[in-house]
């Protein structure tokens, strides 16, 4: 497939996910309404303006692009036996739904949530379409919602459709926004664990953080029996 035509196949795909429709010299395959297809040529690969459209599996797209070619085989993709599906979802979710649905009717109300603080605790935000359940059809709006706000920002010109430009400059930013957000999450860490606030971590503080104290050594790349920010600092997956 030309670099033209997959451009067009990703612009189609994204747009009517988005809801936004908009005239086409060629017709592509329609996605499932809950979960669009990965690879959407059926070329056996994910490239990069594929996985465009997923945001939880174009975040990881370096970290999971193992041979660094741009593109995601069957073996690098997410794996439900790792604990995640074909579209970088978490599992666990699922199990939670049906543990929590105890009258059997496929959905979760508010009373049946508070069984379960954290989920009650993001019912609301779950509740997509309002109407007091959390269903497959929140799930579906959800994503919809997520694909039309990634699509808005990728889309800088308005006009409804996405250039190659657009696409990197989105991977771009995304890639950005989750190395800030890597960040800033060490350093709560950090701070965490650095009990005397001497801006460094000791082999006696890291004890009480398991994963910390096992790659201690590993980590400590100066040798000198300490832990510093710039050690624990997250690394770019490139």
């Amino acid at each position: 497939m030309t670099r033209n035509k997959t451009l067009l196949l990703v612009a189609v795909l994204t747009a009517l996910a988005a809801g936004t429709a908009f005239a086409a010299t060629q017709s592509a395959p329609a996605a499932g309404v809950s979960r669009p297809a990965l690879d959407n040529n059926g070329d056996g690969v994910v490239d990069r303006a594929e996985a465009a459209a997923h945001p939880r599996l174009a975040e990881r797209f370096d970290t999971l692009d193992k041979n660094k070619d741009g593109k995601l085989s069957a073996e690098e993709r997410p794996h439900r036996r790792h604990g995640m599906d074909g579209g970088g979802h978490r599992r666990g979710q699922g199990g939670m739904m049906k543990q929590l649905d105890t009258d059997g009717d496929g959905r979760i109300s508010k009373a049946e949530a508070g069984k379960q603080p954290r989920f009650a605790e993001h019912f609301a935000r779950m509740d997509a379409n309002g109407d007091g359940y959390v269903d497959a059809k929140d799930r579906e709006l959800r994503g919809k919602q997520r694909r039309d706000e990634w699509f808005a920002g990728a889309d800088t010109d308005k006009d409804g459709k996405l250039t190659r430009a657009e696409i990197d400059a989105a991977d771009a930013n995304r890639r950005a926004q989750f190395q800030q957000r890597m960040q800033a999450r060490g350093a709560e860490r950090f701070a965490a664990a650095d009990a005397n606030k001497d801006g460094r971590i000791s082999r006696d503080e890291a004890k009480g953080k398991s994963r910390l104290a096992e790659r201690f050594e590993q980590l400590d790349a100066n040798k000198d029996g300490f832990l510093s920010q710039d050690e624990l600092k997250p690394r770019s997956p490139r």
